[in-house]
């Protein structure tokens, strides 16, 4: 009989990523409610980064395998869908990121049972099934899902569910298994990862988000919008246009062709705000906008808003906060 809440746990270079630390606090949340447990899935060897029992799983199985070493779809899909059959769980979560975005759909696939992709909210609902809230055309209107089906699979918007300060009386059951894979099934791996240069945090991970568009004129002004990004401990983002006209790598494009992000404090420099841009950073908590342009259509969901030249006011705002935080 199906029950508790399988999350599957990303890692990156060893170290169990934020936004499935979400993930595990929202699962125990939900399994509060209907006092079933929490189960944790990983793959490769090593001990995790943190101790998962201390944000909510009572249970962590550790998939084994030379092939799941390194990312693939076809291998890490087979490794979590043979652990669901095994804990057989009444739903299944993980981190909206890129990683969860291309491998939950495919273990759902293989499950037989529907998805909900990067959602906003999650409860328990009669009967125990999985509610959930996700964005649709382009974040203007909201869709309240309901998964009949056994298991529920959804993906969970990162910086959107809030992480749960760690129980560190807490334990879990540690099992170990290895997964049936074979090399024939594998069709493509990642061999390397490059992170981009000056990129201090991953942009669906920041808690703030410094962005520049169109109205940064070329590749050479990127630094400012970097330095002030610097200054505030946050990650540098770009909207579509200047992605395009190849300023700035796709990695950091914001949009829904690009990165979906759920900030802090989100800053838009010379952006205008086109419904393409908006999907990706609307779920801002607080959003600023800086352009000399009064009507454009970026103020409309501002929280703050500077009429100005940003090659004036993004550097002032830098040594504004450079000068604050030596004081």
């Amino acid at each position: 009989m199906a029950q508790g809440v399988l999350v599957f746990i990303e890692e990156r270079d060893g170290k169990v990523k934020k936004t499935s630390l979400e993930v595990l606090s929202a699962a125990r949340k939900l399994t509060n409610q209907i006092q079933e447990p929490v189960v944790a899935v990983r793959a490769g060897t090593g001990e995790p980064s943190v101790n998962l029992a201390h944000y909510g799983a009572d249970k962590v199985f550790c998939a084994q395998h030379e092939l799941l070493n390194a990312y693939s779809t076809e291998s890490y899909c087979a490794a979590i869908t043979q652990a669901a059959r095994t804990v057989q769980p009444r739903i299944i979560l993980s981190a909206a990121s890129s990683m969860g975005r291309d491998l939950l759909p495919r273990v759902a696939a293989r499950l037989g049972v529907g998805l909900a992709q990067d959602c906003i909210e999650a409860r328990i609902v009669d009967d125990k099934q999985l509610e959930c809230v996700r964005p649709i055309y382009a974040g203007k209107a909201y869709a309240r899902v309901r998964l009949l089906m056994t298991p529920a699979v959804a993906t969970l918007r990162p910086n959107v569910f809030s992480l749960g300060e760690p129980d560190t009386a807490r334990n879990a059951e540690l099992t170990t298994f290895t997964p049936e894979l074979n090399a024939g099934q594998v069709r493509a791996a990642v061999r390397e990862t490059q992170v981009s240069a000056g990129q201090r945090v991953e942009l669906t991970e920041a808690n703030i988000i410094v962005s520049g568009g169109r109205g940064m004129k070329g590749p050479e002004n990127f630094p400012i919008v970097q330095q002030l990004a610097d200054e505030l401990g946050g990650a540098m983002g770009a909207s579509r246009s200047a992605v395009d006209a190849g300023w700035i790598g796709h990695q950091h494009q914001v949009g829904q062709t690009g990165k979906t992000v759920s900030p802090t404090l989100y800053i838009a420099c010379g952006i205008s705000g086109a419904i393409q841009h908006l999907a990706g950073m609307s779920s801002s908590k607080y959003i600023v906008a800086i352009n000399k342009d009064p009507e454009a259509p970026i103020f409309n969901v501002a929280d703050y808003g500077i009429v100005g030249d940003l090659f004036e006011v993004v550097p002032a705002l830098s040594l504004a906060i450079k000068n604050l935080k030596s004081s």
